[in-house]
């Protein structure tokens, strides 16, 4: 009777307890009080209950893989354990979480074992970059976590000063304190009362649990067979070399006691030998009765040699060497373009560009490119002499086109982008050519790609919106159906550079209204890709009072619910931001106006030469006309100047 008695007052307890975590203080009140009239008193809950195992098991399981990387294990146990609506309400969980995204992407480049670090680094940035967008989007309008958002697009981010943080001693430690102290009030504070611990351990989720583990198992058994088999191999692979060096062994006592050794014998343990590198017929293919007789080969491990082939059975492939181009006579090439025919020049700026544009990305396209600056190929570094940039303004409309490609072909690259700035009027001759080029000629499409490349220094955005572009391009997207994808999507894209500067804010003010419509209708457009310039050209400029006035005026707000679309979220999200800004009664923070030399270091964009560089080609060449490498190697071969080019090849340039 007194068992029964003491599991009753232990359930009354359970009650209570679970009443108490679900806050149900005034239902746990009258519960107690009506117990306590029918005899049945509920006991009082111990001051100091022990430890939830459970919850130190998952504190412990949690650090364990923050300290091993493991990312997968980590991000399941955080998602189980720590509840939602503690990591969408507090501004401290979301911040901890940032940095712990981080610490994952990071650890490969911390604690590098070898090559498939690189690929598991990639696959980590992916995976922060889908983070930047969906869950890590809300903090990017705060300072602190701003420059981490171009974490997924610096190359080497250890050597970057922006993160030399994140690779310091003290970092990873700091954020495990910072960890540890949350754990421990999120588990204590959410600790399981044991009636809901007894519902979840019910057979139901006992059968779930134990379905769980039988496919882990299965996975488990999987893996160690795998894992056996390759044992094995490596055992029985081992044991025949063992067996082959003993037997070599003795063979070698056996010759210095004057014994012969039959080719027969050394065929069957070169069979052996092979047996688990490569095939049995190559190592019979081996004549053995002539010693010392292997050919002679370009491949070390192709000389018919026993020894070689063995090597060559473990040695790691090697990439194929790539040939260099034979050098090019500049200073021929500067003079042809200078004052050849209208003909001759669109062909050289054609066969230069492809050599540019056709190598291939990486060290190849690097040396081509490095070739035509050391060599100074637009005279951009002799800037009181006409240049071959002022082609651009050419009569023949062919030549103007032609060099317009080659221009943003040069400003695809960082590195060209940096060549091209050594050329002070170079913006300037491109706006010009911009405003007076026909409407969508490929001329103005390349010289408007040219430009917004360009506008990712911020001393030419600073130029760019003295020079009143913000204007012309607004003018011109005002009509948007009538221009071409690469027009409209370059247009919005140089137009939200200019816009995130404060000198281009204050020129959006000037005709502030137009401006807005114009934004605002192409959020509509048909072509997608525009939306994310579009949307940050807007966040950007209704930081401006003045702006967020017009905006209400016309109802901004009501026509951007108007684009929401329940099918993209991300879109909707973007929204939500731009009508909070337009809410937001926060003053704005002008920048320093002489910060254009101070901050030089924002070109981080990737790298790209798209295909619409070389699309459209209305130059073809005419029957046994030279044209491309064909042109070049032909005509304009360099003369050998030192020891690095003693065999005509330039070492700049590897062939396309």
């Amino acid at each position: 009777m007194g068992d029964v008695l003491a599991s009753e007052a232990d359930l009354l307890l359970m009650i209570k307890e679970y009443l108490k975590f679900c806050e149900f203080e005034e239902t746990a009140k009258i519960f107690e009080k009506e117990c306590k009239s029918k005899g049945k008193p509920v006991p009082k809950t111990q001051s100091s209950p022990p430890a939830d195992s459970r919850s130190l098991i998952i504190q412990k399981d949690l650090i364990s893989s923050f300290e091993d990387g493991d990312m997968k294990v980590f991000s399941e146990l955080w998602a189980e354990h720590v509840p939602t609506d503690i990591r969408d309400s507090d501004p401290a969980v979301q911040k901890l979480e940032f940095y712990l995204h981080i610490h994952f992407v990071i650890y490969p480049l911390k604690n590098s074992l070898g090559r498939q670090d690189k690929a598991e680094f990639d696959e980590r940035i992916s995976h922060f970059r889908h983070y930047l967008e969906t869950r890590g989007a809300a903090l990017s309008q705060t300072t602190e976590f701003l420059p981490f958002y171009a974490l997924p697009f610096v190359p080497n981010p250890a050597a970057h000063p922006s993160f030399q943080e994140l690779f310091q001693d003290s970092w990873a430690p700091d954020l495990r304190k910072r960890l540890e102290k949350l754990l421990s009030s999120i588990l204590k504070a959410s600790a399981t009362p044991r009636l809901l611990t007894l519902y979840r351990d019910s057979p139901k989720s006992s059968k779930e649990n134990l379905k769980q583990m039988q496919a882990q198992l299965a996975e488990a058994e999987k893996r160690a067979s795998c894992y056996m088999r390759r044992f094995s191999k490596m055992q029985a692979d081992y044991h025949n070399l063992i067996g082959v060096t003993a037997e070599l062994v003795d063979s070698l006592e056996a010759t210095v006691s004057g014994k012969m050794i039959s080719p027969e014998y050394l065929q069957g343990v070169c069979v052996r030998l092979f047996s688990g590198q490569m095939r049995q017929s190559a190592a019979q293919s081996i004549d053995f009765t002539r010693p010392g007789t292997g050919y002679y080969s370009m491949t070390p491990y192709d000389d018919g040699y026993a020894s070689s082939m063995l090597r060559a059975s473990i040695a790691a492939q090697r990439p194929k060497d790539v040939p260099l181009l034979p050098s090019l006579d500049y200073e021929k090439l500067k003079n042809d373009l200078m004052t050849g025919s209208d003909r001759l020049k669109a062909l050289l700026l054609q066969a230069l560009r492809w050599r540019l544009t056709r190598s291939l990305q990486g060290e190849q396209r690097d040396t081509v490119l490095q070739a035509y600056i050391s060599n100074d190929l637009l005279n951009c570094c002799h800037t009181k002499q006409k240049t071959v940039l002022h082609l651009v303004k050419s009569k023949d409309e062919i030549v103007r086109q032609y060099t317009a490609r080659l221009i943003n072909a040069f400003a695809s690259l960082s590195e060209g982008r940096m060549y091209l700035s050594q050329l002070p009027p170079l913006l300037k001759l491109l706006v010009d050519c911009l405003q007076t080029e026909e409407k969508d000629s490929v001329a103005r499409e390349n010289v408007l790609g040219a430009l917004q490349k360009l506008s990712l220094r911020r001393v030419h955005q600073s130029t760019l919106i003295r020079q009143g572009l913000i204007g012309w391009l607004v003018d011109e997207l005002q009509d948007s159906d009538s221009l071409s994808d690469y027009t409209l999507e370059y247009a919005v894209a140089l137009l939200m550079n200019l816009c995130l500067r404060t000198p281009g804010k204050r020129r959006c003010t000037e005709r502030a209204k137009h401006v807005l419509k114009v934004l605002t209708d192409l959020l509509g457009h048909e072509n997608h890709e525009i939306r994310p310039y579009v949307n940050g050209a807007l966040y950007s400029i209704l930081s401006v009072p003045t702006i967020q006035l017009e905006a209400k005026e016309m109802s901004m707000e009501e026509i951007l619910h108007c684009y929401t679309k329940e099918e993209n979220p991300e879109l909707n999200r973007q929204i939500e931001f731009i009508i909070k800004q337009l809410n937001s009664e926060e003053e704005p923070q002008d920048e320093p106006e002489s910060d254009d030399e101070e901050d030089e270091d924002g070109d981080d964009e990737e790298d790209v030469m798209e295909a619409d560089l070389d699309k459209e080609e209305v130059l073809q060449p005419q029957p046994k006309e030279l044209s491309g490498e064909n042109l070049l190697t032909s005509e304009y071969l360099g003369v050998p100047t030192d020891q690095h080019t003693s065999l005509g090849l330039e070492t700049a340039d590897l062939i396309v």
